[in-house]
């Protein structure tokens, strides 16, 4: 599977926001992407620095403006598009959701986001209501994708269960930066550990996984911190996680990377996790914690 990402600064000009991605999504697709993969509430800034009510204007109905707009460039040029929006269910009623836009322009399943974080410039637990959609695979026409968002890629049951339900690989739309109070060696050390869990998550499942963070910095309106640096560094890893491609921490990137989805299967072969999980052992795993 040709698989494009795209790594795209954002400002607070929604319509120049779309604009680029659109552009950016005909470019990829013009060079045979099957599947493109944006960022995480890639229409606009990551708003969650502050608990701010205004805030929720941003939210908008699935289906609506946004998946009309990127169903007809998938419709167009024939690929299938991951996008992330901040859904408005109900009043009062909000999500941080990723919607799988077909090739035929329709919506072939969303996933909402489970594991909602609440850490200093991170407020979501103030936006989104956890998701109640479970982790299943979204089946389209060019295989079953397990898409998930962001923080849920800290989790190793998410992908464990997107795994057992037939994902072919793991997708993340992603928004994450530096603390600028953090030194070099602590930001690095962040970094590479999400890097870390993520391919983890690749050989533990034997999948491939595909990272799409955004880049730049975002300021913090409120002032109390000094905003956020978001370190790019987008990425692909193959199912024994394998670095297929990473993208630069700084800068904007679009790029396809090949990825052999066969190539599972041989690797579950070699390395029968799931024929040897001892699942009559596990159920402790369901409580908070065990004293």
């Amino acid at each position: 599977m040709k698989i494009g990402i795209i790594q795209q600064h954002n400002s607070a000009d929604k319509t120049d926001n779309i604009k680029r991605l659109g552009e950016k999504i005909e470019q990829l697709a013009k060079q045979g992407a099957e599947l493109i993969v944006l960022q995480e509430l890639h229409n606009g800034l990551y708003f969650c620095q502050v608990e701010d009510v205004n805030n929720f204007d941003l939210a908008e109905p699935i289906p609506g403006e946004s998946t009309d707009f990127f169903g007809n460039l998938a419709k167009k040029h024939g690929v299938v598009i991951v996008t992330s929006l901040f859904e408005r269910r109900a009043p009062g009623l909000y999500h941080n959701t990723a919607v799988v836009i077909e090739r035929d322009g329709s919506i072939a399943g969303c996933y909402r986001k489970m594991h909602i974080p609440d850490d200093p410039a991170y407020y979501e637990k103030f936006y989104f209501t956890p998701g109640d959609l479970g982790f299943h695979p979204i089946q389209t026409s060019i295989g079953k994708l397990g898409v998930l968002v962001c923080w849920d890629q800290w989790y190793p049951e998410a992908a464990r269960l997107m795994a057992l339900e037939g994902a072919e690989l793991l997708i993340y739309p992603t928004a994450i930066g530096y603390e600028s109070s953090d030194t070099k060696e602590e930001q690095e050390r962040q970094r590479e550990a999400w890097t870390t869990i993520q391919r983890g998550h690749a050989v533990a499942n034997g999948l491939p996984v595909v990272t799409v963070n955004r880049v730049g910095h975002e300021d913090d309106p409120s002032s109390l911190t000094n905003g956020i640096q978001f370190w790019g560094s987008s990425f692909i890893a193959g199912p024994q996680g394998e670095m297929l491609y990473r993208a630069d921490n700084i800068k904007e990137e679009t790029a396809i990377v090949d990825v052999d989805l066969a190539h599972s299967e041989n690797v579950r072969r070699w390395w029968p996790f799931l024929r040897d999980r001892r699942i009559d052992a596990y159920q402790k795993i369901l409580n908070r914690f065990n004293d």
